[in-house]
């Protein structure tokens, strides 16, 4: 069959590529793509978000399958907009409707639904422009460190962690009243801090049924020892050590189970990945966030280690028959580091020309931020290329993974050294 992934980053690279091993797939296509996905699959010129010219690419190809990678079109209600066209209906659309994906677009409707369906999760409350007094009177009931959110998408940065009074009740004012974060932080939640370690754990329903994929954790902050500001991920870890079978058992029973019913009770049709942002926090988990998507980079650790025909498991998702799959996971264990432009999170320059990936051995190579110009490939993005090994356990994957990123070269190249030392 002729498949479509939507997206340009490691995530959708490392999506594609298991999906062009399938026996299942004719023809792959991935939109816009990057400088990985060309090798493997047709790039096409088309935005995640022109949902127009998604349509336009899946009838002139006789797309059958869609995989949406990130949440913006599926916030924007992209499998809405299949279901509702007499052309594309009939296409099979991997991602939840636009409902349903309110469980990332806000934080505040997220909070909702766990309070509804007893999820554990952090104390909290919603602020907006009007009711910032109250938000401010409401972090001096807290304990520091103060949590603050914006409800919407924020491309991962719209979250604040301060350990000053002061500066949290000047930043909850910089959010709502200057729009700090632009529309998405015009409601801010503010939440209790928790303590603890945090890992992800990713579900696939087809609404009714679902399956636990391999855990993983991932590294946020720029700097080394956990510095720095926020960014879209510097690196992963699955499976993540202190997950053990008791600690699994709880995350299902406690919170995989109660979602996924707690989607079918509201009316909220989900067809694909649900990503669960835990903590642990003593021996209890509790939920910090909700994605509706693959996480990036942790994808480019758990889906190397599905055995399993991906394209397969993505139809069971599409025809309410997941469970009826089994999942084949290899045992061992996967590390990603993340290569990022000089500058990120903040400002950087793009068009650096990449060299080195010739030479890397025993590692899966993931573009993210890159793309072809005049032939050489260049960087187009923050976080630029992911290098993923595999090994007896993770210190042995992460050797394997940093010996190679010293074999990769790009003006400002930066990637942290010091992943798995908190484990």
């Amino acid at each position: 069959m002729n498949i479509l992934v939507l997206g340009s980053g490691g995530r959708e690279h490392a999506i594609s590529l298991k999906i062009s091993q399938s026996p299942k797939t004719s023809k792959l296509f991935v939109a816009p793509g990057n400088a990985g996905t060309a090798q493997i699959a047709t790039n096409v010129e088309v935005g995640v978000n022109d949902f127009e010219g998604i349509k336009a690419l899946v009838l002139q190809e006789n797309i059958e399958l869609v995989v949406v990678g990130p949440e913006d079109p599926l916030v924007n209600g992209v499998h809405d907009f299949f279901l509702n066209d007499a052309e594309l209906k009939s296409v099979p659309v991997i991602g939840p409707q636009k409902a349903a994906a309110e469980l990332e677009g806000s934080k505040e409707f997220a909070k909702e639904f766990m309070m509804r369906h007893n999820i554990p999760t952090a104390a909290y409350q919603s602020f907006t422009s009007e009711t910032l007094q109250e938000g401010q009177a409401f972090l001096e009931t807290l304990q520091p460190p103060y949590v603050l959110k914006a409800d919407g998408l924020a491309a991962g940065k719209g979250v604040l962690i301060l350990k000053d009074l002061q500066e949290a009740k000047d930043e909850l004012k910089s959010m709502l009243l200057d729009s700090k974060f632009g529309n998405a932080s015009a409601t801010v939640v503010i939440e209790e801090f928790l303590d603890g370690i945090e890992l992800s754990c990713f579900v696939l329903t087809d609404g009714i049924n679902y399956k636990i994929l391999p855990t993983a954790k991932d590294y946020k902050r720029i700097g080394e020892g956990d510095t720095g500001l926020n960014t879209g991920g510097m690196g992963a870890i699955s499976p993540v050590p202190f997950a053990d079978t008791g600690f699994m058992d709880k995350i299902e029973r406690q919170i995989v189970k109660p979602t996924v019913e707690g989607l079918k009770m509201d009316n909220l049709p989900y067809v694909g990945f649900i990503f669960i942002g835990l903590i642990k926090v003593g021996d209890e988990p509790k939920v910090i966030e909700y994605n509706v998507r693959m996480g990036d980079p942790e994808t480019e650790v758990v889906i190397p280690r599905l055995q399993s025909d991906l394209v397969e498991v993505l139809l069971a998702m599409a025809k309410g028959t997941l469970d009826q799959i089994d999942l084949n996971i290899d045992e061992r264990a996967a590390t990603t580091v993340m290569a990022v432009s000089g500058g990120y999170p903040e400002a950087y320059e793009k068009g650096k020309e990449i060299t080195g990936t010739e030479n890397i051995k025993d590692s899966l190579v993931f573009h993210a931020g890159t793309k072809i110009s005049d032939g050489k490939v260049v960087t187009n993005g923050g976080r630029v290329i992911a290098i993923t090994s595999f090994g007896k356990d993770f210190r042995e994957a992460l050797r394997t993974s940093y010996q190679n990123m010293e074999k990769l070269h790009f003006d400002g190249m930066y990637y942290r050294k010091d992943l798995g030392l908190d484990l």
